[in-house]
């Protein structure tokens, strides 16, 4: 039988609360950089979010990949694609959207190190306690007796079909399907998102 984890379904509304807190953080520290490097996938609107409130215009990107709710062959952190531009001598900010392990943000930022900028830090939306890697800033901490799947709001739709799928071999059948991912992983999912959810992935 397949495990749900608990879930926390993140609103744009507290993802604005998270940007504005962090961009206050980093102001306060007077450590605005000059560069967001921004981890693909999930860093990408925080990353674009925080240049918004920081003024800052150079915004890219690197992809580490690790778990999600499918873990990756390795179960490991993987840097998959390089930073292509030079940042030597500038100050460096490298976003994520959460630390879980903390091992995603920990190898982006011991990559972009190896381009000598002039400061590196390292900022997410969400830290929960248990990871391993320590942001410089972080918006939010969980602690680790509270550890939840977040889903986001720009990975709805990947995360609700791999929970989805996972509950319909459980209980197929839409409505079983949305009564246990309430039920099991604390998420209350409109029928109508299921339906759409059913055009490509199997729930009866």
């Amino acid at each position: 039988m397949a495990d749900l984890p608990r879930c926390r379904h993140a609103s744009w509304a507290d993802v604005d609360r998270w940007a504005d807190t962090l961009a206050a953080r980093i102001r306060e520290a007077d450590a605005v950089p000059e560069v967001i490097v921004a981890l693909t996938r999930g860093g990408w609107v925080p990353g674009r979010l925080l240049c918004d409130r920081l003024g800052v215009k150079r915004l890219v990107s690197l992809r580490a990949q690790h778990w999600g709710v499918t873990a990756t062959p390795s179960g490991k952190a993987e840097l998959t694609e390089e930073l292509s531009t030079p940042v030597a001598d500038l100050r460096v900010l490298v976003v994520d959207d959460i630390t879980d392990t903390g091992e995603s943000l920990a190898l982006a930022t011991e990559h972009v190190a190896t381009f000598r900028p002039s400061r590196l830090e390292s900022a997410a939306f969400l830290h929960i306690a248990h990871s391993k890697f320590l942001p410089t800033y972080f918006a939010e901490e969980i602690p680790r007796n509270a550890w939840v799947w977040v889903v986001f709001p720009w990975n709805y739709w990947e995360d609700l079909a791999s929970l989805a799928e996972r509950a319909a071999s459980i209980t197929p059948g839409l409505d079983a399907v949305r009564a246990t991912l309430a039920r099991q992983a604390g998420l209350d999912v409109p029928r109508a998102d299921l339906e759409r959810i059913a055009a490509y992935v199997r729930l009866d």
